[in-house]
């Protein structure tokens, strides 16, 4: 059978072009120093054969979930262990300093995108830190007031891919008698978390995206602070689909498209539930402040 990817997987070669659709063969053979045989890169509706049976391209799963949430112009917010941002654009992301990655989407068009590796985890720490699980952390951050009392985690517990500081550690910062609570060590997990999501927000619209909704998906996302919070901090609606696994909708919706030679308008099973939140500028303010001061120190110390 003959070998064959589609444009989102293959946009994250680093040797594929998204705009032309065609493999760059000089940066494949500068990295590997001699040229190689690549798969044949489809189109969104294009089947492939396989004995009696049709097949989709396939998608990257960031690709699939954009497709399966339907996501129109939302930019998402997906909240698994990592966390990314991405929207779907009719225009190539050119990031000169790789914060947003140029992916292509599942329709076609494009899927600018950034990727960051703290998100479900963070709220797996902290969980951890407290002894309580995922609902009584949440109850815990709702009850303390926005900003934590001064009290800010940078949230860098395994590293970080967005900015790219793979050695970096996590900082709990501005600690006192007063505000060493549950509540705002609760309340500052989930705002740094959030806080990190927001940098790609931005980065998103300094590459043209619009920012007027946020979709957020992803196990983090089934926590009512989370919901909240985000709204918050993000400074937009934020819209959340009932829990499905939509990079297996995505699927679906691609298999029939290649069936059908028709993309599917299928609706979402229920209405979105949206957030709204009075904004809290302060809040990333002071996380701007907390992550320069810790990073400072952290960078400066030899590993």
């Amino acid at each position: 059978a003959d070998l064959v990817t589609d444009r989102s997987d293959a946009s994250g070669t680093g040797y594929f072009d998204p705009v032309s659709n065609e493999y760059n063969r000089d940066l494949l053979t500068r990295a590997l120093g001699h040229d190689a045989l690549l798969p044949t890169v489809l189109g969104p509706s294009d089947g492939v054969s396989w004995g009696s049976r049709v097949l989709g391209p396939g998608c990257g799963d960031n690709a699939g979930a954009a497709l399966g949430v339907d996501s129109g112009d939302d930019i998402v917010v997906s909240l698994g262990t990592s966390g990314t941002a991405f929207v779907r654009s009719d225009v190539c992301a050119r990031d000169v300093s790789g914060s947003v990655a140029g992916f292509a989407d599942a329709t076609g068009a494009f899927l600018p995108l950034v990727c960051t590796l703290n998100a479900a985890r963070v709220l797996d720490g902290v969980a951890g830190m407290l002894g309580v699980n995922h609902r009584t952390l949440s109850e815990l951050a709702l009850s303390a007031r926005p900003g934590a009392d001064g009290l800010v985690l940078v949230p860098y517990l395994s590293g970080e891919r967005t900015p790219n500081l793979p050695h970096a550690t996590g900082g709990l910062l501005g600690m006192t008698n007063d505000n060493m609570t549950p509540a705002n060590i609760a309340r500052a997990g989930i705002e740094g978390m959030l806080c990190g999501l927001a940098d790609a927000l931005d980065a998103l619209v300094a590459q043209g995206a619009r920012l007027t909704r946020v979709r957020q998906v992803g196990g983090a996302a089934a926590s009512e602070a989370v919901r909240v919070i985000a709204a918050s901090i993000f400074g937009v609606p934020v819209a959340v689909p009932n829990p499905g696994e939509y990079v297996a909708d995505g699927a679906s919706r691609q298999a029939a498209w290649a069936l059908t030679g028709q993309r599917p308008t299928w609706p979402l099973d229920a209405p979105l539930q949206t957030y709204e939140a009075a904004i809290t500028p302060q809040v990333r303010e002071r996380y701007a402040e907390a992550r320069t001061h810790w990073l400072a120190q952290v960078l400066s110390t030899p590993s």
